[in-house]
Parts: C-alpha cells; structure tokens; sequence
C-alpha cells in the first residue's frame, strides 16, 4: 500500500493494487477498470474509493463483478507520469509475447508494474463464459470536457455510442503498446475515458459519473439503483453534448533530443487554422499544415505526443464502414498487387507503398484496418473485426 497525494483533494490517500471487489455471479458481467496507469493522474483512484464506499453506504445491488486496478503505483506515489517507462506504452505484441514466455529483459521499474498488472488480469482473460469489460480511467494536462478515446471496432462503437461524450477513433494507429490496444485485440469491448484536467474536482466527478454509467449499460446496475445515484451522473444530464465521432488525423511525436513547448491557450477540441502557430520546437515555430480540431495539446514535463489532430466523421461513413466490414470484401485485398498477407491469421496484411500507392488510409479505415508503417516502403494494417467477441455480448442491453 502507498501513500498518494491528491491536489483536488489536498490530502493524501492510501491506494494498493486493487482499490476494490465486487464479487458477481459466474453468469454476470466482469467490468475491469485500471486507474493511475499515469502516477499524476490519480483521479480515476479517488473516484473508485468513493465508489465503494457509496455502493456499501447506498446498498445499492450490483448484478456484475467489478474489479478496480491501480496502475502504476510507484509513479502515483511520486505524482510523476511514470518513473523509467511510460506504463501505457509497453503492452506491445512482441513484448507482451516475451512477458507472457517469461523471456522479458527487465530494465524498468515499469517491468515490475506490468508484470503485476498481468498477474491479475491473465486468469480474467482465460476466462470466456462471461461478458468482460475493460475501461482505462484518465485525465489530461489542460482543462478539458469529458471524451472517450476508443479502437475502431463495431463491438466497441456499439458500447461507446451511449456515452453523450465525443468518441474519438484510431489513436492505436499513432501510438505504440496502450494496455486496452492489446486488450482489444483480444475481441473484447476496452476503450480509454479522460475526465478532464489532472488535479481538478470536476476530473473525479466525471470519473464517477463515467463508472456508474458503465454499470448502467452494461446491465449491472439496475434502474432502482440508477435513479438512486443521479446526484454522480452529470455529465451524463448536462454535457450538451451527443456521441459524436472524430477521427485522429495527425500526431506531432516528439523526438528524444527536441525541447518542444506548446504555445499557451489551447484546449481540447479547439478549431485551428491551416498555417496556425501551435508550438515550438527547438526554438523553430510549429504551424499547423491543415484547418483541424486540435487534441490533447501537451503541457506537462513528460510524455512524447506534442498534439493530435482530429476532424469529425460523417455518419454516412460509419453507416457505410459496418456494412462493409459485414460483407468481408477486405478479405480480396490481397488479390490487389502490393498487398499481402503477413501470416495464416489474417489479421494483418502488408502493404507496400511502392506498388499500392493509389490505396488510400480512408479506404483502409472503412474495413477497420490501421496502419503502421514499419519501413520506409510499406505499411503493417491490422483488423480488430475479426477477433472481436461478438458471442459474449449478444444477449446485452446495449447490443442489439
């Protein structure tokens, strides 16, 4: 157990690994969510004591197993995003395949945090008779409204539609290792919540408004027990705000030797101009290179993502992407020249840049595939379709 330091709060909390249980039955739901996987972000912890300890007060019956991590507690013992390696980045499929195999070069306190994140969640996965629910709890470093950052898979737009917050697509194809990325490639429903800015009242708020409303959809808090906790759901009756989908556009990474600083004043969902100073970079002015909605500008010491850009996406083309994602007409890809299976799964494929030039990212994204380019002539794209677990949510309320 650790001692946690709470700005909001201006006290110190006890935290320990598992903040808390709620045993269900075997044939219930099992809602994972993970808190201060970032050591600065403890909001997300704050808001699960709470949580409990309102459920026990309240009685309020829970027909589900919830189970409540936190993260990377040496780094939250410190308030620091993390201490040698970012946590929310080693969950790679090369290296969870060494983890896994016991084959893992310890070089980072993180090592030990992961490892111990697995020992807990490994038993959860190898276990498929139940619903499982995975929820990555988050803040930012400048003041923001509530979002949702989501994998682009039907499974997870079908949960993540019921959150009246903006639901933001694809930032798997500008970062390398999330936890839920690797989740989520298991098939199972996992996305990520920011509940506004690190050390704000108003982020542990929206943590619990967040948690409670998982519980509504998912079918393990009854209405009884919903109308009995309205007084924790605001943002849920006053954002104002529909679940509107964005699209990831542009990353701006930061290289290890830049001293890069954001220019002041932004915020999320801020429209910019093409041409638009943004920041600088070892003392050179950034502009923007289109008109866009500016996302998660960085103003904190650490982390590699100066900002992204988003753009909102035409309901037509979310309509459109299910229909053809159901019809499979990816799978002829591979007739097409330059692209090419990378294995007997066929979850991946090759794309080379040389031959394929005339395929478009847009194209790729309607059939649910992301890119990585992994050298200078071609491009990895993986689908999260085919491995999702449909069968274990199709007797859901959210579902149909």
């Amino acid at each position: 157990m650790i001692q946690v330091h709470s700005q909001a709060l201006n006290r110190n909390i006890k935290v320990d690994r598992v903040i808390g249980q709620l045993k269900g039955r075997p044939d219930q739901p099992h809602l994972i969510f993970f808190a201060g996987i970032h050591g600065n972000e403890p909001s997300g912890v704050i808001a699960f004591q709470k949580i409990f300890q309102e459920i026990e007060e309240k009685q309020v019956p829970i027909h589900a197993s919830v189970t409540a991590i936190s993260g990377n507690l040496g780094a939250l013992a410190r308030s620091e995003r993390f201490i040698d390696a970012d946590l929310n980045r080693l969950w790679s499929t090369n290296r969870m395949d060494e983890l896994l195999k016991g084959t893992l070069a310890s070089n980072y306190h993180e090592d030990t945090e992961q490892a111990e994140l697995l020992d807990l969640i490994k038993p959860i996965l190898e276990d498929n008779s139940q619903e499982l629910y995975f929820f990555d709890l988050h803040t930012t470093s400048v003041q923001t409204q509530p979002f949702i950052t989501v994998n682009d898979s039907i499974l997870n737009r079908k949960f993540t539609k019921n959150f009246p917050v903006p639901l933001i697509l694809g930032i798997e194809e500008y970062l390398d290792g999330p936890l839920l990325s690797y989740i989520n490639e298991l098939g199972y429903v996992s996305f990520g919540f920011e509940a506004g800015q690190h050390d704000s009242i108003e982020a542990i708020q929206n943590q619990k408004a967040f948690i409670y409303h998982c519980l509504k959809i998912s079918g393990a808090l009854s209405s009884e027990g919903w109308n009995s906790l309205q007084d924790f759901a605001h943002f849920v009756n006053h954002s104002g705000h529909k679940a509107s989908f964005y699209e990831i556009t542009h990353r701006y990474a930061i290289k290890n030797d830049e001293e890069f600083k954001m220019n002041p004043g932004f915020v999320n969902f801020d429209k910019i101009k093409k041409g638009q100073e943004l920041a600088t970079s070892n003392g050179k002015v950034v502009k923007s290179k289109a008109q866009a909605i500016i996302f998660m500008p960085l103003y904190q010491a650490k982390g590699k993502d100066g900002y992204f850009l988003i753009q909102r996406i035409p309901r037509i083309y979310l309509i459109l992407s299910i229909w053809l994602r159901k019809l499979k007409i990816d799978s002829l890809f591979p007739l097409l020249p330059g692209i090419q299976w990378m294995d007997e799964s066929k979850k991946t494929m090759k794309v080379d840049l040389r031959i394929a030039r005339i395929i478009a990212k847009p194209l790729f994204h309607l059939f649910g595939y992301r890119s990585k380019k992994k050298g200078k002539h071609y491009l990895e794209i993986k689908n999260r379709e085919y491995g999702s677990k449909h069968e274990l949510y199709t007797n859901a309320p959210w579902y149909s």
